[in-house]
Formats: structure tokens, C-alpha cells, sequence
């Protein structure tokens, strides 16, 4: 009975095992937000305001030094203290796919 068990585990686990691994270098990461104008580092907050408006959401500062950020439609912006440490573009939404 064993025997019967085992015989179609071991021809399951035979089967060759294959995914495909999709690689996207990171220059080419959201490629079609490339264009779009964040802040660069260095800037003031109050820059940032005056020129991208007032964020989505902004999250306090943690840490020492003090790290916080702002979330706009598109990017999200990285402060130390009042200046622009980083700005980093949103990832692109996974095209939708049917179902067969």
C-alpha cells in the first residue's frame, strides 16, 4: 500500500520545475515616470511646498538624525532634519492580466 502511495509522489517530484524570472534593470525601472520633476537633494521643505504643493501624506520624523517623508502622487521625499535627503519615483501599477 506504501508502494502505491509513493509511486506517484516520486513521479510528481520527477517533474521538471520551471518559472520565468522576469528582470527589469533599475534605470529602466518606471521608465514612463523618468520625466516626471521631484525635488533634488538639499532643498528646504518650505521649497518643496512652494513648488510641488501640499503632499498626500506626511509621515513624522524617526531616528537621530530625525528622517522623515511627504507622499506625492508620483514620488515620495526623504528628509533629514528640514532638507531634502532623497526623492524616489512610485512604482508603476502591475498591468492587469486576464484570466484564461
Amino acid at each position: 500500500m506504501k508502494t502505491l502511495l509513493l509511486l506517484p509522489l516520486v513521479a510528481l517530484l520527477s517533474l521538471p520545475l520551471a518559472a520565468e524570472q522576469v528582470v527589469i534593470p533599475v534605470g529602466q525601472q518606471a521608465a514612463e515616470k523618468q520625466s516626471i520633476q521631484r525635488p533634488t537633494a538639499g532643498i528646504h521643505k518650505d521649497k518643496v511646498r512652494e513648488q510641488f504643493g501640499e503632499p498626500l501624506s506626511m509621515h513624522e520624523a524617526v531616528g537621530d538624525p530625525p528622517i522623515s517623508s511627504w507622499e506625492y502622487a508620483d514620488f515620495l521625499v526623504y528628509f533629514e532634519h528640514d532638507l531634502v535627503l532623497h526623492s524616489v519615483l512610485k512604482r508603476s501599477a502591475a498591468p492587469a492580466t486576464e484570466a484564461p
